[in-house]
């Protein structure tokens, strides 16, 4: 066998059918294009959803929902994962670096789930207000960032 001698099997590949040829060919006439109407027109084009000047269903339809543009800003941490992190300083630099939070997060906020028995010092992570007084109450520290315009 060698490349320059490959073909597809017999029958495989079928010539492109040529349709308005005569009435021998079976398309032959309207071409396929059934009788008068938009489409059978040359240049007989319309847009992609199109219903001839009736309110197409896509606006028929009420809108509905809300897509964030900033909901994957802000990653969450555990108090748990923060017990598992061998740092005593923690800010976000700190976090994309152990894998903690996504590459592309802008600020991770830290909430109430698990425990923490031991120091650390938060620096410019957002913090839930549970999560602060778990904090504390293990001896830790809590620096807020300046601004919070999330909200979160």
């Amino acid at each position: 066998m060698e490349l320059n001698k490959i073909k597809p099997a017999a029958g495989a590949k079928r010539s492109k059918k040529r349709v308005g040829r005569g009435i021998g060919c079976g398309s032959g006439k309207t071409a396929g294009r059934g009788h008068k109407g938009q489409k059978a027109r040359a240049g007989g084009f319309h847009k992609v959803g199109f219903e001839g000047g009736q309110m197409p269903l896509h606006r028929r339809l009420p809108k509905r929902g809300f897509h964030s543009l900033s909901a994957g800003e802000t990653a969450e941490v555990r108090l748990d994962t923060l017990h598992k992190l061998k740092i005593d300083t923690i800010d976000l630099a700190a976090l994309k670096q152990a894998g903690v939070v996504p590459k592309m997060a802008v600020r991770a906020k830290v909430i109430l789930a698990g425990e923490l028995k031991r120091k650390i010092a938060l620096k410019g992570v957002l913090a839930s207000k549970g999560a602060r007084e778990a904090i504390e109450r293990a001896g830790g520290s809590v620096d807020q960032p300046a601004t919070d315009k999330a909200g979160s």
